[in-house]
């Protein structure tokens, strides 16, 4: 991607654009646009809902950032974007797909060479606030998992290589696992590895046509280099999956590499800055030291060394998922909700009241039902990925010393929680996306940008009910292993199913509405449902397997109650999650008041969304529902007084929304009119007039 020079470790040179940047570093991120006079101006009804809120907004800001120091660097580096004109999103809706693809590769370019000049390291808090920034429209994002995926599973000398090629981009990488046949069970890829031990090469081939490498992103026209998940055989014995850095395109006029069929794979729903791609290999050898070797070793005569466990080789898929939930997944649903909760205080439509004024949307009771339930699910989220990631770091470097006793809990919390947090957060955008009326069907809005930004994140790294079942599997083992040492389990469960010994509630102590805004009974309630339900799984399983049915027929058979059980420990864990760092701001009440109040709301939404579970064995009776409704209303008018200022909150600059419903002003239809008229369709001819429409407006004449 860079010039050659810049591989070499030579300065680049920016554009005269980005050469102003850094008189301008610290200037402050414009909330407000500049130009037309109705720019300048905030709309009267969001001004007012900014008005003396309940807390301050700054802290909960920086909060959410991790202090305010990263507040302030974060603007700092949203400053410095923002004042390039080359990261402009301004024409981004009406591009072609060449066009998107063009601009995802250059603003990849500039801002490699934007980070070289101002001294922004790889994985620095800059360069990833400037991915923030700009997410969802820079290429080559493949190139990093490709980096992750060989920093999980590399051996040291193999890091020191290819790392060193990557960050200089010296090579363009991809990660290439997906085939046309099969996705996320990785057992049945078909792409083969064959050991050479004449030449000690690996021979990696595309035996079938479902063999064939679909979907990787940056490999349709990008990549020069591609880490092929394969099935590794050496000495005649088939070893199982493992990863493979294969050449694909020449470095010197890219062109592909003999053996190296590849291309786009066509139009799809949405990232087309992205050339996802297909991969056909046909015995293309790549030597023995191109195979991953952290957890496993082909020796030269052909020997399998084993140092890991069989989930050794899914670390990389780990590292993805933990770090997409934060990255790619949270933040669509909370631009969604920002734009969608400040359109609904400025749309005004229908009367609450006969001879009354028309209401501002967000009064009414069903627009904040379906809006603010969202906005506690981005809440809820943010707290549980960052104790996800807590996590993960705590365990990764003991993971790659091959100390592997915390992987199982930390694959299937990465696999539970990915598949919740997408599946929410896609049925949450579109929810913001629908609660905008007919504007919301505007790409201009960009909530379908976001929707379909999203949607893709249910199916990649892991289709979401596979990912969900794998949970179920280490639900069920865990529970198993409370079943058959009680005396040390407490010690020895992982503490994400630590609950399933401790004391459980047999009915919900709840006396009226007031009771269920106490988090330690809304969290023991789902401590408990998640305990039943996987109960019940497991001895639905037991049942089928002593009636005769093999494992695999009585896990087949029960499947959809793992997976009910599943999402509710998923539910418990987020609850949980959220309650505990509601706790850490005893010395902020005014902002822990109004986390709480989205807590409360998740849960309980959880509850009302779900009551047969809570009423199956009689934990709650129907009057205990009522109540609980009564007290998730009554938030709901809790919540409307300090919505804006929670979507504030987020911090979003208006050129990361490219919102003309969700700018900070609030001038929706002054901006809507505004960008409608810069469409092409609107300052080109119209190329269908004299071939089609002026004959058949002038066919008539013929026939008087």
């Amino acid at each position: 991607m860079e010039s050659k020079s810049s591989a070499q470790g030579k300065p680049l040179h920016l554009s005269s654009e980005s050469r102003q940047i850094q008189a301008r570093v610290g200037s402050p991120v414009h909330r407000v646009s500049m130009g037309d006079a109705w720019s300048r101006q905030v709309h009267p009804d969001i001004e007012i809902e900014r008005r003396q809120p309940s807390f301050d907004v700054e802290r909960l800001t920086n909060i959410l950032d991790g202090g305010a120091q990263k507040t302030a660097l974060r603007r700092k580096v949203e400053s410095i974007i923002h004042s390039d004109p080359v990261f402009s999103l301004k024409d981004n809706y009406f591009m072609t797909q060449n066009e998107h693809y063009e601009a995802g590769i250059k603003k990849q370019f500039y801002l490699r060479m934007l980070a070289q000049q101002l001294g922004w390291l790889e994985d620095s808090q800059e360069l990833l606030y400037a991915y923030r920034t700009l997410a969802g429209d820079l290429a080559l994002g493949l190139h990093h998992v490709f980096q992750k995926a060989l920093r999980s599973l590399g051996s040291e000398e193999q890091i020191a290589k290819w790392d060193r090629l990557c960050k200089e981009f010296q090579i363009i990488a991809t990660y290439a696992q997906t085939e046309l046949g099969h996705g996320t069970y990785l057992q049945g890829l078909e792409t083969q590895a064959t050991y050479d031990a004449d030449t000690q090469e690996f021979v990696v081939h595309s035996p079938t046509i479902t063999a064939t490498k679909w979907w990787p992103g940056d490999l349709g026209r990008t990549a020069t280099h591609a880490l092929v998940q394969a099935q590794l055989i050496c000495s005649g014995a088939r070893q199982g999956m493992h990863a493979f850095i294969v050449p694909i395109r020449s470095l010197q006029d890219h062109t592909l590499l003999p053996g190296i069929t590849a291309g786009d794979i066509g139009p799809k729903m949405g990232f087309e800055h992205i050339d996802n791609g297909f991969l056909r290999l046909d015995h293309v050898r790549v030597p023995r030291e191109n195979m991953l070797s952290r957890f496993a070793q082909v020796l030269p005569d052909g020997t399998y060394i084993k140092l890991g466990t069989a989930q050794s080789n899914y670390l990389s898929m780990v590292v993805t998922r933990v770090e997409l939930l934060l990255t790619e997944i949270l933040p669509q649903l909370q631009k969604a909700c920002v734009i969608a909760i400040r359109y609904s205080v400025v749309r005004r439509q229908s009367q609450l009241r006969p001879s009354g004024p028309e209401a501002q949307v967000l009064d009414f009771q069903t627009q904040q039902q379906k809006l603010f339930p969202q906005l506690a699910t981005a809440y809820a989220f943010h707290f549980l990925a960052s104790s996800l990631l807590e996590f993960f770091h705590q365990s990764y470097r003991t993971i790659l010393d091959r100390d592997f006793s915390l992987l199982p809990e930390l694959h299937a919390l990465s696999s539970g929680l990915k598949a919740m947090v997408s599946d929410f957060c896609t049925e949450g955008t579109e929810q913001c996306r629908r609660a905008c009326g007919g504007h919301g069907y505007s790409k201009l809005s960009g909530l379908p940008t976001l929707l379909t930004r999203v949607t893709p994140s249910c199916t990649y790294e892991g289709e979401n009910t596979v990912l969900y079942l794998q949970m179920a599997r280490f639900l069920v083992k865990s529970y198993l292993q409370a079943q058959t040492s009680p005396g040390s389990t407490k010690r020895s469960l992982p503490q994400s199913v630590a609950y399933l010994t401790a004391p459980d509630l047999a009915r919900c102590p709840a006396q009226g509405a007031a009771d269920f805004l106490h988090p330690e009974l809304y969290t023991s309630a789902w401590a408990h449902v998640a305990r039943r339900l996987i109960k019940d799984s497991v001895h639905h399983l037991q049942a089928l397997l002593q009636s005769g049915a093999d494992r695999h027929e009585a896990w087949n058979q029960t499947t959809v109650i793992h997976l009910q059980a599943a999402k509710a420990h998923c539910y418990y864990v987020t609850v949980k999650s959220f309650a505990e760092a509601l706790e850490k701001l005893d010395n902020e009440p005014a902002v822990q008041q109004a986390l709480k109040r989205l807590c409360d709301l998740f849960a309980l939404h959880g509850i009302l969304s779900n009551t047969g579970d809570f009423l199956h064995d009689g934990f709650l009776s129907g009057a205990q529902v009522d109540a609980a409704r009564t007290a998730y209303l009554d938030l709901l008018l809790l919540i409307r007084k300090d919505a804006i200022s929670l979507t504030d909150a987020f911090d979003f600059t208006d050129q990361c929304l490219n919102s003309a419903l969700g700018c900070y002003d609030g001038n929706v239809y002054e901006r809507l009119f505004h960008w409608a008229q810069k469409s092409p369709t609107n300052t080109q001819g119209n190329p269908a007039y004299e071939k089609y429409i002026r004959p058949l407006l002038q066919s008539w004449r013929s026939k008087l």
